[in-house]
């Protein structure tokens, strides 16, 4: 059981780094130069990044570690599963959208879930490296970061991949789908 301070116990950053570990060796093709070892030693050095990781994983997302920035020595984990999250669909865009429609609300918006989680959601740019990896989105859709210049005037993106072809897209920020939901990013 998880306690408010946002922290997993001794045992369940045990659980979650073996699960983390299976991931990581049996998609080698998402993280080809980078080594277990130094991961599994920043995630045990970083035991509060565990509890989003968790977070995300519980969720449905199956991250999985997609880079490693040399400028800040960080390791980059996306959501990797296959279609948008499951437990993390039905939402719309940000607290705003949700505090503007008047009837049938969702539970939460991508932004405030993200936020909660500790994670960021996917820019296009990431979104699109995500899609260099494999085939994500092929029944589903997902949020992406919005420009202010769009959300300003009530819009919202997202993205899915359809014929082959990654696609972006426009909504009112307040809808929300049973097909859409988000991804994140997280640096560890």
């Amino acid at each position: 059981m998880k306690n408010n301070k946002k922290e997993l116990s001794p045992e369940q950053n045990l659980e979650l780094i073996s699960i983390l570990k299976v991931r990581f060796e049996k998609n080698m093709n998402r993280h080809k130069d980078l080594e277990w070892t130094k991961i599994q030693a920043k995630l045990e050095a970083n035991t509060e990044k565990l509890w989003s990781l968790d977070e995300m994983e519980n969720t449905g997302g199956e991250p999985d570690v997609v880079a490693y920035d040399k400028k800040t020595g960080e390791y980059i984990f996306f959501d990797c599963s296959a279609e948008s999250p499951k437990g993390r669909r039905s939402v719309c865009y940000d607290h705003e959208a949700l505090e503007a429609r008047k009837e049938h609300k969702p539970e939460n918006s991508a932004v405030e879930m993200a936020a909660d989680m500790g994670i960021a959601l996917l820019t296009e740019e990431q979104y699109r490296a995500l899609q260099q990896l494999g085939e994500f989105d092929k029944k589903t859709s997902s949020w992406i970061t919005t420009p202010a210049d769009i959300r300003k005037l009530g819009g919202a993106l997202f993205c899915d991949r359809r014929y082959n072809t990654v696609f972006l897209y426009h909504n009112g920020a307040e809808s929300y789908y049973a097909a859409r939901g988000f991804r994140g990013a997280l640096w560890v």
